[in-house]
């Protein structure tokens, strides 16, 4: 694997690390938010709560935008420069939500945060899979997921430590605010890298241009005009094949496969388990400093078994590494609902909810960003990438936002007891696992251009 692309896909998959610390961040400011501003209440006569919509699900909301309409900035500005008003978009919503006065302007600046984690779901990983070869891909890719769960492990550590040194009252503004630091970094460091080739060709550059973005990615220049003529000659074989826009039909394929995936990734439970980790585990019987504390053995686990994940990605397949993780769900969610529904120990219960965080790293978290991003043609790549990302947080925002009417230990449903919400997510895993054994493909070590006619051919066949 060339080093120069390697630091150019980290980089841009840093994105990921400001992903996986936006959206954790606020578990650490749930429960003093609730408190302060005492935001825990039904809207109305709905199911609903206040807290549920505007301080938890807001910056999903956001999301939801910024990775439906993603597509557009990606492909009309760029990848790059559409990274880059990511990282002010993180910076914004960082410094805004330390210092919002109320819930309503705290709530707007989560949901710009939202727009650049969705944006940065689109942007980066196809930035990343159209730098890579078909040999590396995986792994470059996933270098994406691993940067979510490593800033997810960062959130939970900041978490605990801004709880201890500073009072409850104003560390929640500390918690969130610190983000801002590592937005600054990364949008700076955006600058160094370079334009995609496929989508400077996509949007005729000239051949100049092309080559001074392709020797960026340190390939020789004896080999940089052969990559060339290739990604050209994919183009033509392509482009007839791909006027129509991505709703036309012909690419019914890949449109159920990614919805299919996301849709998977989020009935796991996996953003409700680290969204509520705390209140989780307190409700299992710790303490809610030994819940923070605890939170991070969830981080810990999650990149460890991400390294698993990418190291095997391109090794055994995605759809090896999606059997593996559908089983683990199955096994960990449905002992977690019976330790809940047995009283027994936290440890146990702990031990369980950490086997279900290792089974999604290593399945749908090492997968699901690698997969979307190349099941795509290249000129719909990055609109096909919204239409999953955009489904994976309709559902991430929806379970977020109706959480609080299930969990909440006041006024939950399931206050007494949330063993029916392991429970159901187990049984969504049965059926995930099915769809992995009978229809979803592999694609290791296939081209970008090779999968898309391949997928094409096999959707014009089913017509």
């Amino acid at each position: 694997m060339d080093k120069r692309i390697f630091r150019i896909s980290l980089t841009a998959a840093l994105a990921g690390f400001l992903f996986g610390f936006d959206t954790v961040v606020i578990s650490g400011a749930n429960q003093p938010i609730k408190e302060i501003w005492q935001t825990n209440w039904f809207l109305g006569d709905s199911i609903f709560t206040f807290h549920g919509i505007f301080i938890m699900s807001m910056a999903l909301w956001g999301t939801v935008l910024g990775s439906l309409f993603g597509g557009i900035p990606t492909d009309r500005l760029g990848r790059k420069k559409t990274l880059f008003w990511i990282g002010i978009l993180y910076f914004a919503s960082a410094v805004g939500s330390a210092f919002a006065p109320e819930p309503y302007s705290f709530s707007l600046f989560r949901f710009i945060g939202g727009i650049g984690v969705g944006a940065s779901s689109v942007a980066a990983p196809v930035y990343i899979s159209e730098i890579s070869t078909a040999q590396t891909r995986g792994r470059l890719t996933a270098m994406y997921q691993f940067n979510i769960v490593f800033g997810i492990l960062i959130a939970f550590i900041s978490n605990y430590l801004i709880g201890i040194i500073f009072d409850e009252s104003i560390a929640w503004r500390w918690m969130l605010g610190i983000e801002g630091l590592p937005a600054l970094i990364y949008t700076l460091m955006v600058f160094k890298i370079p334009n995609s080739p496929r989508w400077l060709l996509m949007k005729n550059r000239a051949d100049a241009i092309v080559m001074e973005s392709i020797t960026l990615l340190g390939i020789a220049k004896d080999r940089a005009s052969i990559h060339l003529e290739e990604i050209k000659i994919a183009l033509v074989e392509t482009t007839e094949k791909q006027q129509d826009s991505l709703f036309s039909g012909k690419y019914n394929k890949p449109l159920m496969l990614a919805f299919l995936i996301a849709f998977f990734n989020q009935l796991s439970g996996i953003n409700f388990v680290l969204y509520y980790a705390p209140e989780i585990l307190e409700r299992a019987g710790l303490a809610s400093g030994e819940s923070l504390f605890s939170s991070i053995s969830i981080g810990v686990i999650n990149l460890i078994f991400t390294f698993v994940g990418i190291s095997l990605i391109d090794k055994l397949g995605r759809k090896q590494l999606m059997y593996i993780g559908s089983i683990g769900y199955i096994i960990s969610l449905a002992m977690v609902g019976w330790c809940f529904y047995s009283g027994a120990s936290s440890v146990l219960l702990l031990t369980f909810i950490l086997i279900f965080i290792a089974s999604h790293a290593v399945g749908q978290g090492a997968v699901i960003w690698v997969f979307i991003s190349e099941i795509f043609p290249n000129k719909v790549r990055s609109y096909g990438q919204s239409w999953g990302t955009g489904t994976h947080w309709v559902f991430a925002a929806l379970i977020t936002l109706l959480t609080p009417t299930f969990l909440d230990a006041e006024i939950g449903i399931f206050k007494d007891n949330p063993w029916p919400i392991f429970i159901f997510f187990a049984v969504m895993m049965v059926l995930q696992l099915l769809w992995v054994i009978f229809m979803m493909p592999e694609t290791k070590g296939i081209s970008l251009e090779e999968l898309g006619k391949l997928l094409s051919r096999k959707n014009e066949r089913s017509k």
